[in-house]
């Protein structure tokens, strides 16, 4: 007899302009993470009514208005949307804890994130380690290497148990965004991502750098990895850094890195199931999020390059 799963729970955040992104996570989560709950932090009143109208099994919203505290409503005026997402990151398990005391841990997932294979391959690791907070090396290719600008660690896949250890390592992550979460770098910090770089001298017994890193694939890695590999394999999940649906009729895979012919396949598994979300938005309700690219010359002539090197890809789609 089959032993029986506990149920895991994941949060993740994002607004009406990633709805796409975020369904597709869910879908990747439905195809490979039973059994699971996905819980997400609605960062507008949008997304919000959509995903409610959406009725996704397994999904809980949080509306955003219900968790601001007046810390968090005093530092927004100063942050851009993202910064502002970066900002409350670190909140996101503790929104689940406070709602369900019994849930035992929350894994936060970066809503551009799509899973090829269950999650449970990197959760029970983490679970024989017996430590109380999971976190994930970029991995970075060594021509890619941005670990003195944005940290060794990637808020992608960050998992807290229940524990008081677990706790005080989300306390301490929380305060710091709260003083300080831009999107450059200053005396250390980067974001919400460069405090976890400190997370092993001042958490080391308590905190379990994953061993898995070829199971958790980005187009800063992808080639590299894929290279190194004597025969094919797949990864556990995909971060699809920098994808974008720029316009009605067009993608952006990437832009900067070299995929190479062994990664389309991630791509396009990608996109066909951002193109099912696409035309899900648009029957339902006329409408495609879209985020388009700025449109400088410095930008236009830097596309160009990037074609030349196939370091950047787009796609075009038609919706039924």
């Amino acid at each position: 007899m089959s032993q029986i799963r506990e149920t895991e729970n994941f949060i993740t955040l994002f607004d009406s302009k990633f709805l796409p992104m975020g369904m597709a996570l869910h879908y990747s989560l439905m195809t490979h993470a039973q059994s699971f709950h996905l819980w997400i932090l609605c960062m507008d009143e949008l997304v919000e009514s959509q995903l409610g109208q959406l009725s996704l099994p397994n999904v809980t919203l949080i509306p955003l208005k219900e968790v601001e505290t007046k810390e968090m409503l005093n530092v927004k005026p100063g942050r851009t949307a993202a910064e502002y997402c970066w900002t409350l990151t670190p909140f996101t398990p503790q929104f689940v804890f406070d709602r369900n005391p019994k849930v035992q841990r929350v894994t936060y997932l970066d809503a551009d994130l799509f899973f090829f294979d269950d999650p449970q391959i990197l959760l029970d690791e983490f679970s024989q380690s017996e430590k109380h907070v999971l976190i994930t090396d970029h991995n970075y290719a060594p021509e890619y290497d941005q670990s003195q600008k944005v940290g060794r660690f990637c808020v992608q896949f960050v998992t807290f148990r229940n524990t008081l250890e677990g706790q005080k390592v989300l306390k301490w992550w929380q305060d710091r965004c709260i003083e300080w979460c831009f999107a450059h770098k200053e005396a250390g910090k980067f974001g919400d991502q460069m405090y976890l770089d400190r997370w092993p001298d001042l958490f080391g017994s308590d905190v379990h750098i994953l061993s898995q890193q070829d199971k958790t694939l980005a187009p800063w890695n992808v080639a590299y990895v894929f290279k190194s590999k004597p025969q094919p394999f797949r990864p556990v999940f995909f971060h699809f850094h920098g994808f974008r649906v720029v316009s009605n009729s067009s993608m952006l895979f990437y832009r900067r890195y070299w995929i190479g012919p062994t990664g389309q396949w991630i791509y396009s598994n990608y996109a066909d199931a951002v193109k099912v979300a696409l035309s899900i938005i648009y029957h339902r309700w006329k409408l495609i999020p879209v985020l388009p690219e700025r449109r400088t010359y410095f930008d236009y002539a830097l596309r160009n390059i990037f074609r030349i090197l196939k370091r950047i890809q787009y796609r075009s789609f038609e919706l039924p």
